[in-house]
Protein backbone atom coordinates (compact mmCIF):
# COMPACT_ATOMS: atom_id res chain seq x y z
CA UNK A 1 0.00 0.00 0.00
CA UNK A 2 1.33 3.34 -1.01
CA UNK A 3 1.64 6.34 1.82
CA UNK A 4 0.44 9.39 0.22
CA UNK A 5 -0.14 12.43 2.03
CA UNK A 6 -3.61 13.87 1.74
CA UNK A 7 -1.90 17.11 -0.87
CA UNK A 8 -0.52 14.22 -3.13
CA UNK A 9 -3.60 11.78 -2.83
CA UNK A 10 -6.15 14.52 -4.23
CA UNK A 11 -4.05 15.32 -6.60
CA UNK A 12 -4.04 11.78 -7.69
CA UNK A 13 -7.59 11.58 -7.37
CA UNK A 14 -7.73 14.64 -9.76
CA UNK A 15 -5.47 13.52 -12.31
CA UNK A 16 -7.73 10.25 -12.20
CA UNK A 17 -10.93 12.20 -12.76
CA UNK A 18 -9.41 14.19 -15.73
CA UNK A 19 -7.96 10.87 -17.22
CA UNK A 20 -12.16 9.26 -16.89
CA UNK A 21 -12.98 13.18 -18.65
CA UNK A 22 -10.41 12.38 -21.64
CA UNK A 23 -11.80 9.12 -22.36
CA UNK A 24 -15.09 9.27 -21.81
CA UNK A 25 -15.24 12.42 -24.72
CA UNK A 26 -13.96 9.66 -27.41
CA UNK A 27 -17.26 8.59 -28.33
CA UNK A 28 -19.78 11.87 -28.02
CA UNK A 29 -16.78 13.34 -30.48
CA UNK A 30 -16.45 10.10 -32.80
CA UNK A 31 -20.06 9.60 -33.48
CA UNK A 32 -20.69 13.14 -34.92
CA UNK A 33 -17.51 11.75 -37.22
CA UNK A 34 -19.68 8.71 -38.52
CA UNK A 35 -23.03 10.43 -38.80
CA UNK A 36 -21.31 13.08 -41.46
CA UNK A 37 -20.17 9.78 -43.48
CA UNK A 38 -16.86 8.42 -41.81
CA UNK A 39 -16.84 4.61 -41.32
CA UNK A 40 -16.56 3.61 -37.73
CA UNK A 41 -12.87 2.40 -38.74
CA UNK A 42 -12.10 5.38 -40.43
CA UNK A 43 -12.84 7.18 -37.09
CA UNK A 44 -10.82 4.34 -35.13
CA UNK A 45 -7.77 4.55 -37.70
CA UNK A 46 -7.60 8.58 -37.29
CA UNK A 47 -8.03 8.39 -33.76
CA UNK A 48 -4.85 5.22 -33.54
CA UNK A 49 -2.67 6.84 -35.93
CA UNK A 50 -2.90 10.30 -34.47
CA UNK A 51 -2.53 8.56 -31.09
CA UNK A 52 0.70 6.51 -32.34
CA UNK A 53 2.30 9.50 -33.76
CA UNK A 54 2.04 12.00 -30.61
CA UNK A 55 3.19 8.67 -29.00
CA UNK A 56 5.92 7.69 -30.83
CA UNK A 57 8.66 8.78 -28.41
CA UNK A 58 7.61 6.93 -25.70
CA UNK A 59 7.69 3.55 -27.58
CA UNK A 60 11.30 4.87 -28.69
CA UNK A 61 12.20 4.91 -25.58
CA UNK A 62 11.11 1.46 -24.58
CA UNK A 63 12.27 -0.42 -27.18
CA UNK A 64 13.57 -3.05 -25.52
CA UNK A 65 10.06 -4.15 -24.38
CA UNK A 66 9.21 -5.08 -27.92
CA UNK A 67 12.29 -7.66 -27.63
CA UNK A 68 11.44 -8.72 -24.02
CA UNK A 69 7.26 -9.36 -24.15
CA UNK A 70 6.43 -9.21 -28.02
CA UNK A 71 3.19 -11.50 -27.02
CA UNK A 72 2.41 -9.23 -24.65
CA UNK A 73 2.85 -5.83 -26.77
CA UNK A 74 0.69 -7.83 -29.65
CA UNK A 75 -2.04 -8.88 -27.75
CA UNK A 76 -2.36 -5.55 -26.34
CA UNK A 77 -2.34 -3.89 -29.32
CA UNK A 78 -4.81 -6.35 -31.46
CA UNK A 79 -7.52 -6.77 -28.12
CA UNK A 80 -6.93 -3.61 -26.14
CA UNK A 81 -6.35 -0.74 -28.78
CA UNK A 82 -7.43 -2.33 -31.93
CA UNK A 83 -10.16 -4.35 -31.06
CA UNK A 84 -11.84 -1.91 -28.01
CA UNK A 85 -11.89 0.97 -30.16
CA UNK A 86 -13.44 -0.60 -34.09
CA UNK A 87 -16.59 -2.81 -31.82
CA UNK A 88 -16.99 0.56 -29.76
CA UNK A 89 -16.76 2.70 -32.76
CA UNK A 90 -18.80 0.55 -34.76
CA UNK A 91 -21.46 0.20 -31.50
CA UNK A 92 -22.14 4.12 -31.20
CA UNK A 93 -23.11 4.40 -35.09
CA UNK A 94 -26.50 2.60 -33.87
CA UNK A 95 -26.68 2.92 -30.19
CA UNK A 96 -25.90 5.60 -28.03
CA UNK A 97 -22.68 6.16 -26.75
CA UNK A 98 -23.99 5.81 -23.33
CA UNK A 99 -25.34 2.37 -23.81
CA UNK A 100 -22.30 1.20 -25.63
CA UNK A 101 -19.61 2.29 -22.79
CA UNK A 102 -21.98 1.10 -20.29
CA UNK A 103 -21.92 -2.24 -22.07
CA UNK A 104 -18.11 -2.23 -22.70
CA UNK A 105 -17.95 -1.99 -19.14
CA UNK A 106 -19.01 -5.55 -18.52
CA UNK A 107 -15.45 -6.39 -19.68
CA UNK A 108 -14.41 -7.30 -15.77
CA UNK A 109 -17.56 -9.22 -15.45
CA UNK A 110 -16.63 -11.35 -18.35
CA UNK A 111 -13.59 -11.94 -16.64
CA UNK A 112 -15.30 -13.63 -13.20
CA UNK A 113 -17.53 -15.81 -16.07
CA UNK A 114 -14.47 -17.00 -17.88
CA UNK A 115 -12.52 -17.73 -14.84
CA UNK A 116 -15.54 -19.83 -13.44
CA UNK A 117 -17.01 -21.20 -16.56
CA UNK A 118 -13.97 -22.33 -19.04
CA UNK A 119 -11.13 -22.32 -16.31
CA UNK A 120 -13.83 -24.44 -13.73
CA UNK A 121 -12.08 -22.07 -10.90
CA UNK A 122 -13.98 -20.82 -7.83
CA UNK A 123 -14.84 -17.57 -7.69
CA UNK A 124 -15.86 -15.78 -4.48
CA UNK A 125 -19.53 -14.58 -3.32
CA UNK A 126 -19.00 -10.85 -3.67
CA UNK A 127 -17.85 -11.71 -7.41
CA UNK A 128 -20.90 -13.53 -8.44
CA UNK A 129 -23.20 -10.95 -6.13
CA UNK A 130 -20.96 -8.60 -8.59
CA UNK A 131 -22.07 -10.29 -11.54
CA UNK A 132 -25.53 -10.68 -10.97
CA UNK A 133 -26.11 -7.36 -10.34
CA UNK A 134 -24.53 -6.07 -13.88
CA UNK A 135 -26.75 -8.69 -15.60
CA UNK A 136 -29.77 -7.06 -14.02
CA UNK A 137 -28.34 -3.41 -14.75
CA UNK A 138 -27.93 -4.36 -18.26
CA UNK A 139 -31.19 -5.90 -18.73
CA UNK A 140 -32.71 -3.01 -17.59
CA UNK A 141 -30.10 -0.60 -20.04
CA UNK A 142 -31.24 -2.84 -23.42
CA UNK A 143 -35.27 -3.15 -21.83
CA UNK A 144 -35.18 -6.84 -21.98
CA UNK A 145 -38.51 -7.38 -21.49
CA UNK A 146 -39.73 -5.06 -24.57
CA UNK A 147 -37.85 -7.15 -26.85
CA UNK A 148 -34.47 -4.84 -27.17
CA UNK A 149 -35.28 -1.42 -27.16
CA UNK A 150 -31.57 -0.69 -29.57
CA UNK A 151 -30.25 -2.40 -32.36
CA UNK A 152 -29.41 -5.79 -31.65
CA UNK A 153 -26.25 -5.38 -33.84
CA UNK A 154 -24.96 -2.47 -32.19
CA UNK A 155 -25.25 -4.51 -28.95
CA UNK A 156 -23.15 -7.41 -29.93
CA UNK A 157 -20.61 -5.12 -31.38
CA UNK A 158 -20.38 -3.82 -27.90
CA UNK A 159 -20.47 -6.79 -26.18
CA UNK A 160 -17.37 -7.26 -28.61
CA UNK A 161 -15.74 -3.90 -27.06
CA UNK A 162 -16.07 -6.03 -23.53
CA UNK A 163 -14.94 -9.39 -24.88
CA UNK A 164 -11.81 -7.71 -25.69
CA UNK A 165 -11.47 -6.15 -22.83
CA UNK A 166 -11.55 -9.25 -21.20
CA UNK A 167 -9.22 -11.24 -23.61
CA UNK A 168 -6.65 -8.57 -22.49
CA UNK A 169 -6.95 -9.01 -18.66
CA UNK A 170 -7.22 -12.55 -18.99
CA UNK A 171 -3.31 -12.41 -21.46
CA UNK A 172 -2.06 -10.15 -18.72
CA UNK A 173 -3.18 -11.93 -15.68
CA UNK A 174 0.05 -14.56 -16.31
CA UNK A 175 2.34 -12.00 -17.92
CA UNK A 176 5.21 -10.28 -16.88
CA UNK A 177 4.74 -6.20 -15.78
CA UNK A 178 5.58 -3.81 -17.96
CA UNK A 179 5.97 0.01 -18.20
CA UNK A 180 2.64 1.57 -18.98
CA UNK A 181 4.35 3.99 -21.19
CA UNK A 182 5.69 1.24 -23.24
CA UNK A 183 2.22 -0.33 -23.26
CA UNK A 184 0.26 2.49 -24.58
CA UNK A 185 2.57 3.49 -26.90
CA UNK A 186 3.58 0.09 -28.65
CA UNK A 187 -0.25 -0.50 -28.16
CA UNK A 188 -1.07 2.54 -30.31
CA UNK A 189 1.40 1.61 -32.99
CA UNK A 190 0.42 -2.27 -33.41
CA UNK A 191 -3.40 -0.86 -33.19
CA UNK A 192 -2.90 1.49 -35.68
CA UNK A 193 -1.33 -0.88 -38.20
CA UNK A 194 -4.10 -3.11 -37.80
CA UNK A 195 -6.97 -1.04 -38.11
CA UNK A 196 -4.76 0.30 -41.63
CA UNK A 197 -4.75 -2.92 -42.98
CA UNK A 198 -8.54 -3.29 -42.45
CA UNK A 199 -10.08 0.52 -42.78
CA UNK A 200 -7.53 1.27 -45.85
CA UNK A 201 -7.69 4.85 -45.16
CA UNK A 202 -6.10 5.90 -48.81
CA UNK A 203 -9.66 5.29 -50.00
CA UNK A 204 -11.23 7.74 -47.67
CA UNK A 205 -12.62 10.68 -48.88
CA UNK A 206 -10.03 13.15 -47.41
CA UNK A 207 -11.95 15.96 -48.20
CA UNK A 208 -14.37 15.35 -45.60
CA UNK A 209 -12.05 16.21 -42.97
CA UNK A 210 -12.31 19.72 -44.36
CA UNK A 211 -15.80 19.79 -44.09
CA UNK A 212 -18.34 20.55 -40.46
CA UNK A 213 -19.78 18.24 -38.05
CA UNK A 214 -22.89 18.71 -35.82
CA UNK A 215 -22.50 19.38 -31.92
CA UNK A 216 -24.87 20.50 -29.60
CA UNK A 217 -26.72 21.69 -32.70
CA UNK A 218 -23.87 23.63 -33.69
CA UNK A 219 -21.71 23.42 -37.01
CA UNK A 220 -18.15 22.72 -36.19
CA UNK A 221 -15.33 22.02 -38.58
CA UNK A 222 -14.34 18.14 -38.42
CA UNK A 223 -10.57 18.58 -37.80
CA UNK A 224 -11.81 20.06 -34.31
CA UNK A 225 -13.59 16.61 -33.40
CA UNK A 226 -10.41 14.40 -34.71
CA UNK A 227 -8.40 16.63 -32.66
CA UNK A 228 -10.70 16.08 -29.85
CA UNK A 229 -10.32 12.09 -29.59
CA UNK A 230 -6.18 11.94 -30.98
CA UNK A 231 -5.05 14.84 -28.57
CA UNK A 232 -7.66 14.71 -25.45
CA UNK A 233 -9.17 11.17 -25.34
CA UNK A 234 -5.99 9.07 -26.50
CA UNK A 235 -2.75 10.90 -25.63
CA UNK A 236 -4.07 12.92 -22.80
CA UNK A 237 -6.07 10.06 -21.57
CA UNK A 238 -3.63 7.53 -21.70
CA UNK A 239 -0.86 9.84 -20.19
CA UNK A 240 -3.28 10.82 -17.03
CA UNK A 241 -4.41 7.48 -16.38
CA UNK A 242 -0.71 6.61 -16.54
CA UNK A 243 0.11 9.09 -13.76
CA UNK A 244 -3.21 8.13 -11.67
CA UNK A 245 -2.26 5.00 -11.26
CA UNK A 246 1.11 5.70 -10.00
CA UNK A 247 0.26 8.32 -7.82
CA UNK A 248 -3.15 6.14 -6.17
CA UNK A 249 -3.90 2.69 -4.97
CA UNK A 250 -5.09 0.58 -8.42
CA UNK A 251 -8.05 0.04 -5.39
CA UNK A 252 -8.76 4.07 -5.74
CA UNK A 253 -8.11 4.33 -9.46
CA UNK A 254 -9.93 1.91 -10.77
CA UNK A 255 -13.05 3.40 -8.36
CA UNK A 256 -12.36 6.83 -10.51
CA UNK A 257 -12.00 4.93 -13.83
CA UNK A 258 -15.48 3.84 -13.42
CA UNK A 259 -16.89 7.53 -13.55
CA UNK A 260 -16.18 7.11 -17.83
CA UNK A 261 -19.50 6.16 -18.62
CA UNK A 262 -21.20 8.80 -16.30
CA UNK A 263 -19.22 11.27 -18.45
CA UNK A 264 -19.61 9.94 -21.74
CA UNK A 265 -23.65 9.88 -21.13
CA UNK A 266 -23.52 13.33 -19.95
CA UNK A 267 -21.36 14.56 -22.72
CA UNK A 268 -23.56 12.50 -25.56
CA UNK A 269 -26.61 13.95 -23.90
CA UNK A 270 -25.23 17.70 -24.00
CA UNK A 271 -23.68 17.31 -27.56
CA UNK A 272 -25.56 14.48 -29.50
CA UNK A 273 -29.12 15.33 -27.51
CA UNK A 274 -28.58 11.42 -26.44
CA UNK A 275 -31.11 10.81 -23.34
CA UNK A 276 -31.29 7.89 -21.37
CA UNK A 277 -34.86 6.74 -19.97
CA UNK A 278 -35.12 6.76 -15.74
CA UNK A 279 -35.08 2.58 -16.41
CA UNK A 280 -31.85 2.89 -18.48
CA UNK A 281 -29.80 5.01 -16.03
CA UNK A 282 -30.64 2.64 -13.38
CA UNK A 283 -29.81 -0.04 -15.09
CA UNK A 284 -26.53 1.49 -15.82
CA UNK A 285 -25.90 2.74 -12.05
CA UNK A 286 -26.26 -1.32 -11.53
CA UNK A 287 -24.06 -2.19 -14.41
CA UNK A 288 -21.33 0.20 -12.67
CA UNK A 289 -21.68 -1.24 -9.41
CA UNK A 290 -21.68 -5.04 -10.19
CA UNK A 291 -18.70 -4.16 -12.45
CA UNK A 292 -16.69 -2.54 -9.38
CA UNK A 293 -17.86 -5.04 -7.34
CA UNK A 294 -16.09 -7.65 -9.73
CA UNK A 295 -13.39 -5.76 -10.30
CA UNK A 296 -12.84 -6.03 -6.87
CA UNK A 297 -13.02 -9.54 -6.54
CA UNK A 298 -10.65 -9.72 -9.65
CA UNK A 299 -6.67 -11.23 -9.84
CA UNK A 300 -4.72 -8.31 -8.39
CA UNK A 301 -2.70 -8.57 -11.78
CA UNK A 302 -6.01 -8.19 -13.68
CA UNK A 303 -7.25 -4.93 -11.95
CA UNK A 304 -3.80 -3.60 -12.51
CA UNK A 305 -4.18 -4.27 -16.36
CA UNK A 306 -7.50 -2.47 -16.60
CA UNK A 307 -5.61 0.94 -15.43
CA UNK A 308 -2.37 0.39 -17.64
CA UNK A 309 -4.77 1.86 -20.23
CA UNK A 310 -7.51 -0.83 -21.63
CA UNK A 311 -9.95 1.88 -21.76
CA UNK A 312 -12.30 3.01 -24.69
Amino acid sequence: MRNLTSNAKSAGVAVAIASAFCFGGSGPFAKPLITAGFSPLQVAWLRLAGGALLMLPFALRHAAAAKQVPKLLIAYGLFAIAGVQVFYFAAIASVPVGVALLIEFLGPVLVLGWIRFVRRSPVSRSAAIGVAIALVGLACVVELWSGLSFDPIGLLLALGAAGCQMAYFLLSDSGPEVDPFALAGFGLLLGAVVVTLIAQPWDMDWSMLLGDVELAGSQFPALVAVAWIVVVSTVAAYLTGIIAVRRLSPQVAGAVAFLEPVVATLLAWALLSEALGPIQLLGGALILAGAYVAQRSAPAKVQEAELAGVRS
